[in-house]
């Protein structure tokens, strides 16, 4: 018997508030050891080429300032360009400066004349970096005051990126927090019931920032992975919390005293959400083996959130129960309008799985193409990597590098750079460069710098966008192009193809991890071998639904204005699709590891496989749709958010919950498992015995 005594909740409790100071005190440490960015995979041939070209003096840049000024004036623009590159070349953390003012870099002036770039290579960390930029861009401004200057860039434009996510994601988490709250107090009837699982939440998301803050100090942990990271968890905490809650309440309607109602709730669905977290770690730890480095810090801040999760509801419900069930029961002031007494079954869920059960051919079968219709944009799926466009067109970041990329032959995301390793001579370089020259959609070609001993670097302008088929097309037709010696080929184009590739082939190591694990996980669970296979098969069929709907929204473009509107880029973020991917999975089987539970609960009482699949969704369907909810509520909000990847986890998350917890527990897993029959909980050598429980008796 799992008994809590009063001492031992009051202990937990106070343990726990110390905890959460603890944890509040150290959050700002912690939040300092975040890194930025980690979108691209740095152990490529693309970055091998970055570094080879700085070893020749050809450095990338990491901030590119736009001087403008009059077309009848070029030459004044191009003096204040030569001005701030003076300027900027006296400036602490800057490692190399140059601009169109120079008369070798004429590709670094608008095709009107009238706008210069200057570019810079900065020192430090990516934040520091990101600081060093802000710098120097008043520091240009100070030096031409009468010229306009606008910034651009990776180190300023991730910044500011950055800053936006931060912003919106903590209005989000403020705004679903009361939303989730009222929606509690609605479904479970209680001010203390429905402010339990915020608490528990509140709780599990503050501890996690400083376990991922010390984790930073190891590997490679963004900011933006810790707030996605922590806006998910907190939808899993409620959830968490919410089952036992619910169990304990049932198990108080079948007039159990409270000690004996909180045994069952912690020894059933607390199992339950014991085996639901780690089915959670095992989606996300399969994701981590994908080498891109924001991947790998989305994975393991969801690992963390969801251990905590896990963690505080688990041991600050039952606390909480003990020490304060008596108000967990009272004060309910929907009362009146309730049909149903709060912990009884849905009477609307049993009559649905009646007729799923009764019917499911049909039922399934309707349910099979809904999903399937759903999936098919799914077929079409373009990944890319995330740019300045996740950013609405009217921000200054897009419109500033959009102008940029435009305008400018020399922009630094149009050019692909080219090192060549001797042996080679003059002539065969000569021969190299027209051929380069040649390929489609390749501009200008030009030797940035030669050294006879160490090798030639050769910096081509390129007319379609870096992340685009036209640019994947363009890097393979480079590197397939004989050269004159060892030559590596990076910039920006090569540097998204060569994520994608390293991304797509840890892929199916990662798939395999990630079914063997559930299907272990979920056989450990059911005891069964056929259920597992079926909610794999099942978890596989509403994450295509999920991921279809994701594709159509949002790499093409369909009902993008109900979600506020963003620019369409016609690929998605693998980052964050697999990130979804792994979230939307994982809610998959959260809810079929509690649905399953109860169903073979009731089986193992004695009831026939029909009766217990009724049974069990009368009892969860309630939970579900309400925990589904919770969830929906928690990630839509991040919906608000004017960044497109964050509307992306928002909505994708949000429909994932809603669809698996609706359509796939409610009507298309009863119509399989009717179809199975006992077939559900076959083992092989071995015939299940089965006995008939008592009521108050867990199984």
């Amino acid at each position: 018997m799992v008994r809590v005594s009063v001492v031992r909740a009051r202990l937990t409790v106070m343990g726990a508030v110390l905890v959460v100071v603890l944890a509040a005190l150290l959050i700002p440490i912690s939040v300092a050891a975040f890194a930025r960015d980690g979108t691209l995979v740095e152990d490529t041939e693309a970055f091998r080429a970055k570094h080879a070209a700085e070893r020749l003096g050809v450095p990338s840049a990491d901030l590119a300032l736009t001087v403008m000024g009059e077309e009848k004036n070029r030459r004044g623009v191009v003096r204040a360009a030569e001005v701030v590159t003076g300027a900027l070349a006296r400036q602490p953390g800057v490692r190399a400066v140059w601009s169109g003012g120079a008369k070798n870099q004429a590709w670094l002036r608008s095709a009107n004349g009238a706008d210069v770039l200057v570019l810079a290579r900065l020192d430090g960390s990516v934040k520091e970096r990101e600081r060093t930029a802000d710098r120097l861009l008043e520091r240009a401004r100070a030096a031409v005051p009468a010229y306009t200057v606008q910034a651009s860039g990776p180190s300023w434009t991730n910044e500011r990126i950055d800053r936006r996510i931060e912003h919106d994601l903590l209005r989000a988490e403020l705004l679903a927090a009361p939303l989730v709250f009222l929606l509690l107090l609605i479904t479970y009837g209680s001010f203390v019931s429905a402010l339990m699982p915020v608490v528990v939440a509140g709780v599990a998301v503050g501890c996690s920032i400083p376990l991922l803050g010390v984790l930073a100090h190891v590997v490679h942990i963004s900011s933006f992975a810790v707030n996605a990271a922590l806006a998910i968890g907190f939808g899993l905490a409620v959830d968490y919390t919410l089952f036992l809650l619910a169990r304990y309440r049932e198990e108080l309607a079948g007039d159990l005293s409270r000690s004996q109602a909180l045994d069952k709730a912690v020894r059933t669905s607390g199992r339950s959400v014991a085996f639901s977290a780690s089915a959670v770690t095992v989606c996300l730890s399969a994701v981590a083996l994908v080498p891109v480095p924001l991947v790998r810090a989305l994975a393991l801040a969801g690992v963390a959130v969801t251990v905590l999760s896990a963690a505080a509801a688990l041991l600050l419900t039952p606390a909480c129960l003990v020490l304060w069930g008596p108000l967990y029961e009272r004060g309910d002031p929907f009362r009146r309008w309730r049909s149903v007494r709060l912990g009884q079954g849905s009477p609307f869920w049993w009559r649905t799985a009646q007729v799923v059960t009764r019917r499911w051919a049909l039922a399934g079968g309707v349910a099979a193409v809904s999903l399937a219709l759903l999936a098919w944009p799914f077929a079409h799926a373009r990944l890319g990597v995330m740019d300045y466009r996740i950013m609405p067109a009217s921000s200054q970041v897009a419109s500033v590098n959009e102008r940029v990329r435009a305008e400018f032959p020399g922009a630094p995301e149009q050019v692909v750079t080219v090192v060549v390793s001797p042996p080679a001579s003059a002539r065969q370089l000569g021969s190299y460069q027209a051929a380069l020259a040649r390929v489609g959609n390749v501009g200008e070609v030009r030797v940035a710098a030669r050294a006879s001993g160490d090798g030639t670097v050769f910096l081509a302008t390129t007319r379609v966008r870096a992340g685009s088929g036209a640019a994947a097309d363009l890097v393979k037709a480079v590197r397939a192009l004989p050269a004159p010696g060892p030559a590596l080929v990076g910039g920006r184009a090569a540097e998204v193809v060569d994520t994608l590739a390293a991304a797509k082939r840890a892929l199916p190591w990662s798939v395999a991890l990630l079914s063997g694990g559930l299907a272990l996980l979920l056989a450990l669970f059911t005891r069964s071998v056929v259920a597992p296979l079926k909610a794999l098969v099942v978890a596989v069929v509403s994450l295509g639904a999920s991921l279809g709907a994701v594709v159509s929204v949002f790499q093409d473009g369909t009902a993008r204005r109900l979600l506020g509107g963003f620019t369409v880029t016609g690929s998605l973020d693998i980052s964050l699709l697999l990130f979804t991917l792994a979230i939307a999975l994982s809610l998959s089987v959260d809810y079929e590891v509690f649905l399953l539970g109860r169903i073979r609960e009731e089986y193992e009482r004695g009831a026939d496989n029909r009766a217990a699949v009724v049974e069990g969704i009368a009892r969860t369907g309630r939970l579900m749709t309400s925990a589904a909810l919770a969830v929906a509520i928690s990630t839509s909000a991040m919906v608000t958010s004017s960044v497109s990847v964050l509307k992306l986890i928002g909505a994708g998350v949000a429909l994932a919950a809603l669809v698996d917890a609706v359509v796939v527990r409610g009507v298309l897993v009863p119509a399989v498992m009717a179809a199975l029959g006992p077939a559900n909980w076959w083992l092989p050598e071995r015939k299940r015995r089965r006995r008939a429980l008592p009521a108050s008796e867990p199984a």
